[in-house]
């Protein structure tokens, strides 16, 4: 997949004209993106699209315009980007009272190592966690992780040909697993060679 540079963005001025469309565009793109673990738990798979609203939306909040601030964004921001033979995730615990999500976030450690996908009968893909930084601690996780699931060539090759994606938790104060909805595998499909 194509990472971002300088040349694939607008520039401030250009973005303002275009945030309106743009910004639509990319809630709409986001809606095959998001897939829900439960009531609380989601997996948020990111691709160039959303990664260039991210960029865009950062050097519009902080003023950048010079080369050097908007290099450091694409930097932070193109390795989750998927490359071609995987997947990158944001996957969120979602609790809307505090107190009910620091309770959650204390139950919950290690959850991030308890996802899963898997396409068809194949083994179960595990992601690896928090490449950048680790952000779990003994007494509590943390309620974003980013994550990366690696597909061998025989996963690609049997989900261009109609194999069923499903995804899961197996922690066990949050079990979850389901079918991952056509739209949305569909979506994921498309961020493979």
């Amino acid at each position: 997949m194509n990472k971002l540079t300088h040349d694939t963005l607008l520039s401030l001025e250009q973005y303002a004209r275009q945030r309106p469309t743009f910004r639509a565009q990319v809630m709409a793109h986001k809606q095959n993106r998001r897939l829900a673990l439960g009531e609380h738990a989601a997996l948020y798979f990111e691709d160039a699209i959303t990664m260039q609203y991210q960029v865009q939306e950062m050097l519009r909040l902080e003023r950048m315009f010079e080369a050097a601030p908007i290099q450091d964004e694409l930097d932070v921001y193109n390795p989750l980007i998927p490359d071609g033979h995987n997947w990158k995730a944001t996957f969120m615990i979602e609790y809307g009272d505090p107190e009910q999500r620091r309770v959650a976030l204390t139950r919950l450690v290690g959850i991030e190592d308890t996802v899963w996908l898997q396409v068809g009968e194949l083994a179960k893909i595990r992601p690896h966690c928090n490449e950048d930084l680790d952000r779990t601690h003994a007494e509590k996780t943390s309620a974003v992780h980013f994550m990366r699931f690696e597909l061998d060539p025989t996963m690609i090759a049997a989900l261009k040909s109609g194999a069923s994606l499903r995804a899961g938790i197996d922690h066990p104060h949050y079990p979850s697993h389901l079918d991952v909805p056509a739209p949305i595998r569909d979506a994921l499909i498309l961020d493979l060679h």
